[in-house]
């Protein structure tokens, strides 16, 4: 099969009607900060129940069709001794990973930062294809400030989110391009409205100068709300209106799947706003679906506490956040729903 077969391929099963992506790439310290919650322990032991769990959870995949790992959950083999991308694999799930290697400050760029990791990435996007991966994130993370994102912030990040994207399609792995404009501030609406015009309207210049394919990407954005401390809070119609509209001026009709993140939202606001695109807009020219971490894995944690004795009603909360997103992803999302 050639690259772009590969390419074609898994961009038709991760973009199946009605499911979206699970994050699963929390960092150590972040996935520690996750487990502090519940009291429990950041092990490696942990870590790979949890993320065994997950992937052991009966029909996820009638929500869910792909999943992102961090790399050592690509090492790690569930209970039966089964590694954790094949058992994806085994459940209708498509394994991804996450490749940057974090956040440092930009130079000259006082507030910005920049992700890093693009040394040696082919080789390291060989090895996790050859592990199972056949698709890849790469984060890129801009908060609003007086005076950030600035342009040189937005320039180079756009510039590495590109260069990832390239590298990931020459070796038949479709990039998530995810450029995270944060909701942390009291910043408007409209504000966010203007920052994410243009971050995306530099990070397609960027992909467009490097030649990536559009067709063979999934976009993961931040979608258009106030800041969270903002007094002034959106309704979900709200939040759908100034989502399409900044959407439909920056993002072309060629990328197939816009996967958003919750980036902070409560749950049910996640369900809720991505409910509302879908409602709203069902002939918006991309898929509307979502990418969420915390906002699907929360529930099933805090009922699994770490242990054996929880897993099924762990997995029983999993399911059902990740049932809600998938109506959602379909327009079907009802707040009744939450307690079926």
């Amino acid at each position: 099969m050639s690259t772009q077969q590969d390419l074609q391929e898994t961009i038709e099963k991760i973009t199946q009607e009605g499911k979206g992506i699970l994050a699963a790439d929390e960092s150590n310290p972040t996935i520690a900060k996750r487990f502090k919650a519940i009291g429990l322990e950041t092990s490696e032991e942990n870590r790979r129940a949890w993320r065994s769990l997950i992937l052991n959870t009966p029909k996820l995949s009638d929500h869910i069709s792909g999943i992102i790992l961090f790399e050592e959950t690509l090492s790690h083999n569930s209970e039966d001794g089964t590694p954790l991308p094949e058992l994806a694999l085994k459940q209708g799930i498509l394994p991804g990973i996450k490749v940057d290697l974090g956040t440092t400050p930009l130079v000259n760029a006082p507030g910005d930062l920049i992700t890093q990791g693009l040394d040696g990435l082919k080789e390291r996007l060989i090895a996790y294809k050859e592990r199972g991966a056949v698709f890849a994130k790469w984060r890129e993370v801009y908060s609003i400030t007086n005076h950030t994102p600035s342009p040189t912030g937005i320039i180079a990040n756009a510039d590495t989110l590109a260069r990832y994207a390239a590298i990931c399609q020459s070796v038949g792995v479709v990039p998530i391009v995810e450029p995270e404009v944060l909701i942390d501030g009291k910043h408007s609406i409209d504000t966010c409205f203007d920052v994410i015009e243009a971050v995306h309207r530099a990070v397609f210049q960027s992909l467009w100068q490097y030649r990536v394919c559009l067709e063979h990407i999934i976009l993961k954005p931040s979608m258009v709300t106030p800041g969270k401390d903002s007094s002034l809070k959106a309704s979900p119609e709200q939040v759908a209106d100034y989502t399409v509209k900044q959407f439909r001026r920056s993002v072309p009709a060629a990328v197939p799947s816009i996967n958003f993140l919750s980036g902070g939202q409560s749950n049910e606001e996640a369900s809720a706003n991505l409910n509302a695109m879908n409602a709203i807009y069902p002939d918006a020219p991309w898929d509307l679906s979502f990418s969420y971490g915390r906002a699907l894995q929360q529930p099933g944690l805090q009922a699994w506490e770490g242990k054996i004795d929880n897993v099924e009603s762990a997995q029983n909360a999993l399911y059902h956040r990740a049932r809600l997103n998938g109506a959602a992803r379909l327009g079907q999302y009802k707040t009744e729903m939450e307690n079926d």
